[in-house]
């Protein structure tokens, strides 16, 4: 049988495929944002990344977060899949307006539906719910610094890419962002 953490390797090695394939399909890049304000998020989020999925192997940051079950690493390997999942609803949601980085399409739309009408950032949301998933089956107190990185670069790029959401679709994306929470969906 499959142990949890061949399967957080395979689940995350699949949903990189599906990623850098279905890039393929974006539409032209008409505005982006400049190389400096991506080399910060990209930076926090790649080191963060980096230290959830490999921990650091030295005193403390070795140690166990909770006793160490197979039903808590599997309940990590199931955040995982629902995290990665989001991810790709959203992608397929946003079609050929996708990007890795902060950029505008040409033709770009305001996409509001699925999981869009749940989170303006609904990627990173998935994105964060799946790296905690794999913090949780990691299981090693060197992951926790690894979140906070990845969740400030997030937070970096998100208000990067709002800035320019904001610029290219006014009044639209300000009642958006009046409705839908950016990272965070609201019960009701």
């Amino acid at each position: 049988m499959i142990d949890p953490r061949t399967c957080l390797r395979l689940l995350w090695g699949a949903w990189a495929l599906l990623w850098f394939v279905g890039a393929a399909w974006s539409a032209r890049t008409v505005a982006r944002e400049s190389p400096a304000s991506r080399l910060l998020y990209t930076a926090l989020m790649g080191i963060g990344s980096l230290m959830v999925f490999f921990g650091w192997d030295f005193g403390m940051f070795y140690d166990s977060m909770y006793p160490r079950t197979p039903m808590i690493a599997w309940l990590g390997v199931a955040l995982t899949v629902i995290g990665l999942g989001f991810t790709v609803w959203a992608r397929v949601q946003i079609g050929r307006f996708w990007s890795g980085t902060v950029t505008l399409k040409e033709g770009h739309e305001l996409i509001r539906s699925g999981p869009y009408a749940i989170t303006r950032h609904p990627i990173y949301t998935g994105l964060l719910f799946a790296l905690i998933g794999t913090a949780v089956t990691v299981d090693r107190v060197g992951v926790v610094p690894g979140l906070v990185l990845v969740t400030a670069g997030i937070v970096a790029k998100v208000r990067s890419e709002e800035r320019l959401l904001l610029e290219h679709f006014g009044d639209a994306y300000r009642d958006y962002r009046a409705q839908v929470p950016a990272l965070i969906p609201r019960p009701w």
